[in-house]
């Protein structure tokens, strides 16, 4: 098959899929609306934290594979990877697909492939193609058109990318065996055959069962809070049982797909989702409470001391390790506790990223030794051997002590 893509996209998803696919010597032509990150990308550099991935772009920059900027190209497939929010009332928001789709509308032609790999509704793809179809008339079944999401874990992406099982999904046949051909160039996993809607949906129950899983976790942990129990024992002791695998509790859930994706399914089928649901609202919940915990910790400091405690915050990234901040329930307890508020003084600690719009942030072992209180709400590796003063309150929300 021809070999040229575009891709649309060039974030956490769509900059290590070009990345991998120039890495294979086939052309990229990468399409980001942020000229900083065109930029960047096209002096060999990374904008995001992942490790292997600033080696590859930069071998895929120097040999001509990798090229960035603000405008598609002509190409034979077309990498749609683009974000896919929900709306304030939690309803799934296609409108970058869409906008992206219209923006290389001009450059399709016949035998093009078309994919989809954004967290998408189930009946995007389908929508897709009618955009397509209605506004191209001549190219109706004449290109292909096809689904496959990702499946990746942050800090591990490029090797994933090539060693993961993909689901491909196509509006018809030929679109699926189109697409897998092009997979087959450089995914080592199995390439699993099906239709767009079953490939849509197997993303979102990916996301919503693991959801539903750290769910179990977190209301286990407001539990055992209540019932004076440590919970990282009891899922230690509970989990010597040969058919039980019970997650890790934490301070709620985040990153742009687990946190995300489940509300895909509720918005669209909300009398039938009742689990997946009710998941949502105690991870949800679990933040929340810990910034009340948080809340409670000062006042009752102050009480106890007659002033106002020192606190540091640390992490603010959705899970440990990382720079990605999406949807991070850190970020929402940091900001739900400096609401709050009282002259006391704040230490705000991310080790992954050098600094924030919003927070000042303050180096973690700095943080530690003025801190009276010390909340800990994502495991990053710097903080798992950190030294704590006797006097110390440690508020420990994602288990670094009992590691």
């Amino acid at each position: 098959m021809e070999n040229k893509v575009t891709t649309i996209g060039l974030g956490y998803i769509g900059l290590p899929t070009s990345a991998l696919i120039a890495d294979n010597k086939i052309p990229v032509h990468g399409v980001d609306l942020n000229q900083k990150v065109v930029e960047t990308i096209n002096k060999g550099k990374i904008h995001i934290v992942e490790p292997d991935l600033d080696a590859v772009v930069a071998k895929a920059v120097e040999n001509s594979y990798l090229k960035a900027d603000i405008t598609p190209i002509e190409a034979d497939t077309y990498l749609i990877v683009v974000p896919t929010p929900f709306k304030g009332n939690h309803e799934p928001d296609i409108s970058y697909v869409e906008a992206a789709t219209n923006g290389i509308l001009p450059l399709l032609k016949e035998g093009d492939l078309y994919i989809i790999e954004s967290t998408s509704p189930v009946g995007t793809t389908e929508k897709m193609r009618d955009l397509i179809y209605t506004k191209r008339p001549e190219l109706t079944n004449k290109i292909h058109i096809a689904y496959c999401p990702e499946r990746v874990l942050p800090g591990n992406v490029m090797h994933e990318l090539v060693h993961n099982d993909r689901v491909i999904g196509g509006v018809d046949k030929n679109s699926t065996l189109k697409a897998i051909d092009f997979y087959k160039q450089f995914v080592k996993g199995e390439l699993h055959e099906t239709n767009a809607r079953t490939a849509e949906m197997c993303k979102l129950t990916e996301n919503s069962s693991r959801d539903v899983q750290i769910a179990f976790a977190n209301e286990l942990s407001l539990i055992c809070n209540k019932a004076d129990i440590n919970v990282w024992e009891l899922i230690k002791l509970a989990n010597k049982h040969p058919r039980v695998n019970i997650l890790q509790p934490g301070c709620g859930v985040g990153g742009h797909c687990i946190a995300v994706d489940p509300y895909f399914i509720v918005s669209e089928f909300p009398l039938e989702s009742q689990i997946i649901g009710k998941a949502r609202e105690i991870n949800n919940y679990k933040s929340f409470w810990v910034a009340e915990q948080v809340k409670k910790a000062k006042q009752d400091f102050h009480i106890k001391n007659g002033r106002k405690p020192s606190v540091a915050l640390m992490g603010l990234a959705f899970k440990p390790n990382i720079d990605d901040l999406r949807e991070s329930p850190a970020k929402y307890i940091v900001q739900k506790v400096l609401q709050d508020a009282r002259d006391e003084n704040y230490y705000i600690v991310e080790p992954n990223i050098e600094d924030h719009q919003v927070f000042k942030l303050t180096d973690y072992k700095e943080a530690v030794q003025k801190a009276d209180i010390v909340v800990l709400l994502v495991s990053h590796t710097e903080f798992k051997n950190l030294s704590f003063k006797e006097d110390q309150i440690v508020l420990d929300f994602c288990g670094v002590r009992n590691k």
